[in-house]
C-alpha cells in the first residue's frame, strides 16, 4: 500500500543505496578491530590523499590570486604612465599660450566636476569666452584661459581636462541665466 520512508528516499535519490547497505551490515556479525583484507588502513591513506589534494588546490589558488594581483598592478602602472604622458603633452602645449591676467575685475562662473568654479577675466575676455572664442582648461589645479584652438587640442589629448568651451552654434542654455551676467 504505502512505501516506507526508506524506499521513498531511495526513489527520490536523496539517499543512496550504498548508505543503506552499510547500515544493514553494521548490525550483522561481530565487529573485529582488524581490517578485512585491505592490507593497511585505507581511510588514513584516503585522508592523506585528500590533504595533498587540498594543499595543491590552495597552492593553485594562491598562485592564481598572485598572478591576478600582479596583472592588476601592471595595468594600474600602465594607466598611470599614460596619464603622466598626457599631462606632460598638455603642459608643453600650454606653455606660453595661457591668457590669464593678474589684474582682472570680473569673475566668470562655470560648472566643472559637479561644482561651481570660477575664473577671473576682464570684459574683453568675458565676451570672447561667452562667444566661444576662448576656453578654460584645468591643469595642475588651476583654471587656464586659452584660445579655442588650444582648447580643442587639449580636448583631443584628454577630454576631461577641458573645463569650459562654449559652443557658438548652440542657441544657449535653457536655464534662463544669461552667460554675461556678473554676480
Amino acid at each position: 500500500m504505502s512505501e516506507s520512508l526508506r524506499d521513498q528516499l531511495l526513489k527520490s535519490g536523496l539517499v543512496k543505496q550504498i548508505r543503506e547497505e552499510k547500515r544493514g551490515n553494521e548490525g550483522k556479525g561481530k565487529p573485529s578491530g582488524k581490517p578485512h583484507g585491505h592490507g593497511g588502513n585505507p581511510p588514513t591513506a584516503r585522508r592523506n590523499q585528500e590533504e595533498i589534494d587540498l594543499a595543491k588546490a590552495y597552492a593553485i589558488r594562491a598562485q592564481a590570486e598572485a598572478n591576478e594581483r600582479k596583472r592588476a598592478q601592471q595595468v594600474a602602472e600602465e594607466e598611470a604612465r599614460l596619464r603622466r604622458e598626457r599631462k606632460q603633452k598638455i603642459q608643453q602645449l600650454l606653455d606660453g599660450k595661457v591668457q590669464n591676467k593678474a589684474e582682472t575685475e570680473l569673475v566668470r562662473n562655470f560648472e566643472y566636476g559637479g561644482k561651481i568654479r570660477r575664473i577671473h577675466v576682464d570684459a574683453a575676455q568675458l565676451a570672447a569666452l561667452n562667444a566661444g572664442e576662448l576656453g578654460v582648461v584645468q591643469q595642475a589645479g588651476r583654471y587656464l584661459l586659452v584660445s579655442r584652438e588650444m582648447a580643442e587640442q587639449v580636448r583631443a589629448i584628454d577630454a576631461h581636462l577641458l573645463a569650459l568651451l562654449v559652443d557658438p552654434d548652440a542657441a544657449g542654455d535653457d536655464d534662463g541665466v544669461p552667460d554675461d551676467l556678473v554676480w
